[in-house]
């Protein structure tokens, strides 16, 4: 029996939608579930007191210090790098055999699983750079896995900006470099900061790198230099060793709720600054 194409339509496009409501679906079961096991166990004194008794005690105070530390250092080293690599592919270079080394790089990195990353920090940072488990060599490991994904997505911001933007300040007398700060970035700031955010996602949210670097010490860092535990590494170990699954609810509801709060706080501040740039 033939379908006309009004049919094909409807099919395609109930199988459209029933794709995307069945990842809503999962998603939102995936967060419910976390959420009505962890939010009772959220409060004052489970985020303000220190783990001890290897997790089963106490709160996760020292966790979230050790995991803001680590993504600070992440993205205060890859950040400037992958946005200037990304201004440096997208407006200063034409395709050429550098260009596509480049490109091939990042996509390589990207695909290097993460587990690889902790055992190259290991070796290189921890080890032979002398560094011992830190936060440091943590921030530093980080920065190479969140490194492509800023790349990559910076670039495909910037390429998006229209060409007439740029024709239209150069018209103006305005530098290569005056072009870039005042029509382009502000242009592509929305997608920068999308990947950004990715990358802040992805740095709360790993473990293996984590582990081998940052190391898992409970206590308190108070510099760069400390080993620490992050809440995801404090998860991973309460969940898979059976220590307290309470906590370790607790734990995962929080790092949704940061990530939740990170993505809108930053998303209306983005919105914030285009709109005050479109009034100008």
């Amino acid at each position: 029996m033939r379908l006309n194409a009004r049919k094909k339509e409807y099919i395609a496009k109930a199988m459209i939608w029933g794709a995307a409501m069945s990842v809503m679906i999962v998603l939102v079961a995936i967060i419910l579930y976390i959420l009505i096991r962890g939010l009772p166990v959220l409060s004052f004194s489970f985020l303000t007191q220190n783990p001890y008794n290897m997790g089963r005690s106490g709160g996760i105070a020292s966790t979230i210090v050790g995991t803001i530390y680590i993504t600070v250092v992440a993205l205060l080293i890859a950040v400037p790098f992958g946005i200037g690599t990304a201004f440096y592919l997208a407006e200063y270079t034409r395709d050429s055999i550098i260009t596509r080394i480049i490109r091939f790089s990042a996509e390589s990195l990207a695909g290097i699983p993460s587990i690889i990353y902790g055992l190259f920090g290991y070796i290189f940072f921890v080890i032979y750079l002398g560094m011992g488990w830190s936060i440091l060599a943590g921030g530093l490991t980080l920065a190479f896995m969140i490194l492509p994904t800023i790349i990559r997505t910076s670039e495909e911001a910037i390429r998006a900006v229209p060409q007439i933007y740029r024709e239209s300040s150069f018209s103006l007398g305005a530098t290569k470099w005056q072009t870039i700060i005042k029509t382009v970035f502000p242009s592509a700031i929305q997608g920068i900061v999308n990947g950004v955010i990715l990358s802040v996602g992805r740095c709360i949210a790993e473990t293996a790198a984590v582990i081998f670097t940052a190391g898992s010490v409970l206590s308190m860092p108070t510099s760069i230099f400390d080993s620490t535990r992050t809440m995801a590494v404090h998860f991973f170990i309460l969940a898979s060793e059976g220590v307290s699954m309470q906590n370790a609810f607790g734990t995962a509801a929080l790092l949704i709720i940061l990530i939740f709060i990170i993505n809108v706080g930053v998303n209306s501040l983005v919105n914030r600054f285009i709109s005050k740039n479109q009034k100008r």
